[in-house]
């Protein structure tokens, strides 16, 4: 007797997996299906439709034998995904989409390798194409002041990978003898956002980035870190890829640090000894990816040699790779004072007059030479930006700009208790009329702020506390201010203050959103009303969304409405199209519930497909257009028309 046959169709989404089998037992292709078992096929739609169409594009007729599975050519994922897809969009309409993330046999073969570099992937920066004012412009959304370094920055990063781009383009043999790098070095006291404008310029990029303090280096062969080694974890950032390491930007702090004593004798191990080291790395050299003190790098060199008898070398070349140094160079400014001095006739006089951060600005590397660092290293170093030091109302507006890390962390603290944070102006410049006092920068921000905060941070997770408006009251006199809080949770002068915060935060998003802004939203033709931007202010402030999150949330919306025009013609075989007013209605019901978008739709959808139907088979008619009032009101909109249709037949 026959064993059992059977026919499976999995999906995975995410991961597409189809297989479809009709084998025994014993993994012997299956005879003809039996009468009965082709009955009981049929009686299963889904299946039957895609055994339909599974025979219709075989390259043998319905009836026969399927070759076997190695003879058979494998159809390609991009294809069997439009075939699935567009099974799934006739029974479900569009609302389904296939997304694949799977390899196919056949598709892609891994690719033999010496172990000289990874497989080679789709490189982000080969295309990259921003220009030096959008990067300038992004800058300035997060960074306060530093307007000069900003520029500086913008413009020799984005060349420097514009350069990549159009070197990549032209091939190998374009790129020239002693290729210079726009290696970028910074100057500025602490705490005036080096660090951070680097991790910004990287986050848009999308280039991997590591970040190290010189004064933890040593020259190599000695004891302490080698500087090779952040090239290393400069893989290890980009997950391995060693192609997309050899375009990250490699951050070097404290480096000032690093300088040659003056008078100094013998070697130098962690200074000019790390500055010798740095010389390579900094214009080009392959760097061994394999140390000896790294155990699991040994492990697979071993494996790699027994299996194939070959020694296995990974390496990454540093030609591309952007370095970026910093230090504070406290003195510099003193010889460049005294360089200056020397230059000018009668230019002593007012020589003290000067601030150091108007010597700063006329470095030169002669300069840093005569500081401790060596020709070489500086020549080396091409680019030099300097940032200025912060004032108190630089302070101010740091902690007053909607994306400042320092407020939107503190509130994410409080958020995580069910806690809405919210700060008045006048505490705002009082914590940074604290911070300048401190004169560290912007680093004072963040520990006045705890010291503020850490008694209602401890309290009002206890109690039932769900928002805190930060007054000037609240920062002189924290004790006394969570006292009365505690007393009076619910007065009617702190509702009010609460309240009169969220609209004015409300009013500063919708005020900043435009199309341009959102250029998802441009390339697909999608306006933006003030319905619109209202919703999507009330999700930054209601989730704790940014605007872009909020913005790519209600346009996921939009679209998904929009889906449901493709998905009743295809049910139907009618044109729908719904208006900007009946979409926004329907955006309505998204505010406090956005799985009720979905109920709302099918419940519309159902009523019109009658209704629409219907005045079809009377006129003939097969395109209508949605208004407002009938999402509103579905039944009285499709008896109006059917009324209208027998009252023009009549």
């Amino acid at each position: 007797m026959e064993n059992k046959k059977s026919r499976k169709l999995r999906i995975d989404f995410g991961c597409v997996k189809v297989t479809s089998m009709n084998m025994n037992d014993k993994g012997k292709k299956a005879q003809k299906p039996s009468r009965d078992e082709a009955q009981k096929a049929r009686e299963k739609p889904e299946i039957n439709e895609l055994l339909e169409g599974a025979q219709k594009n075989s390259p043998k007729g319905p009836g026969e034998k399927l070759e076997d599975e190695r003879e058979r050519p494998f159809p390609s994922q991009k294809a069997l995904e439009k075939e699935i897809s567009e099974y799934l969009a006739k029974k479900y309409g569009g609302r389904v989409k296939v997304i694949s993330q799977m390899v196919f046999p056949g598709q892609a073969k891994p690719e033999e390798t010496d172990g000289t570099s990874t497989s080679k992937k789709t490189n982000s920066v080969i295309n990259f194409n921003l220009k030096p004012k959008d990067l300038e412009a992004y800058l300035d959304e997060y960074v306060v002041r530093q307007d000069e370094a900003k520029a500086i920055l913008a413009t020799k990063i984005c060349t420097h990978f514009n350069k990549i781009s159009y070197m990549h383009k032209k091939g190998k043999h374009r790129h020239p003898v002693g290729n210079i790098k726009n290696n970028i070095i910074l100057i500025g006291p602490t705490g005036v956002g080096k660090t951070y404008i680097i991790k910004l310029i990287a986050a848009k990029l999308g280039v991997p980035f590591v970040k190290g303090d010189a004064t933890k280096f040593s020259e190599t062969g000695y004891v302490g870190a080698d500087v090779e080694d952040l090239i290393r974890d400069l893989v290890k950032e980009a997950d391995g890829d060693i192609e997309r390491a050899q375009y990250g930007i490699v951050y070097i702090d404290e480096i000032d640090k690093i300088a040659s004593s003056e008078g100094f004798r013998g070697p130098d191990v962690s200074r000019a000894g790390v500055q010798r080291a740095l010389l390579k790395p900094l214009e080009e050299t392959e760097v061994d990816l394999k140390t000896p003190h790294d155990p699991i790098s040994q492990l697979e060199a071993i494996e790699h040699f027994r299996k194939t008898g070959k020694r296995m070398k990974k390496t990454i070349n540093t030609k591309n790779i952007l370095f970026i140094v910093s230090g504070a160079f406290n003195g510099l400014s003193e010889i460049i004072k005294k360089r200056l001095s020397k230059q000018g006739i009668g230019f002593g006089a007012d020589i003290d007059l000067k601030d150091e951060e108007y010597w700063l600005k006329k470095v030169k590397p002669q300069d840093l030479v005569e500081f401790g660092f060596e020709n070489e290293f500086i020549g080396r170093l091409p680019v030099i930006a300097v940032l200025e030091e912060l004032t108190e109302n630089d302070l101010f507006e740091i902690l007053k700009n909607p994306k400042s890390p320092v407020i939107v962390s503190k509130k994410q603290d409080f958020k995580a208790y069910g806690i809405d944070l919210k700060f008045e102006e006048d505490a705002l410049r009082l914590l940074a009329q604290k911070a300048y006092q401190e004169k560290t920068g912007a680093r004072a921000l963040v520990s006045v702020i705890e010291r503020a905060l850490l008694p209602f941070e401890k309290a009002l997770p206890s109690t039932d506390v769900d928002f805190l408006v930060v007054t000037k009251r609240l920062v002189e006199d924290p004790e006394r201010e969570l006292k009365r809080l505690l007393d009076n949770p619910y007065a009617q002068e702190r509702i009010k203050r609460y309240e009169a915060l969220i609209q004015e935060e409300k009013e500063e998003i919708i005020k900043g959103l435009s199309l341009k802004k959102l250029p998802s939203w441009k390339d697909q033709g999608i306006s933006l009303n003030e319905m619109r931007k209202e919703l999507i202010a009330h999700l930054c402030l209601r989730e704790d969304l940014t605007v872009e999150e909020a913005s790519s949330n209600v346009l996921f919306w939009i679209q998904q409405i929009k889906s449901y025009e493709t998905s009743f013609l295809n049910r139907c075989d009618i044109e729908i199209t719904f208006d900007d007013p009946a979409i926004d209605k329907i955006l309505e019901a998204c505010k406090f519930d956005p799985a009720s978008l979905y109920t709302h739709c099918e419940r519309l959808i159902s009523i019109l497909e009658y209704g629409l139907t219907l005045i079809r088979e009377k006129t003939g008619q097969n395109q209508f257009n949605i208004p407002k009032d009938a999402v509103e009101n579905p039944e009285l909109f499709i008896n109006r028309l059917i009324r209208i249709c027998y009252e023009s037949e009549n």
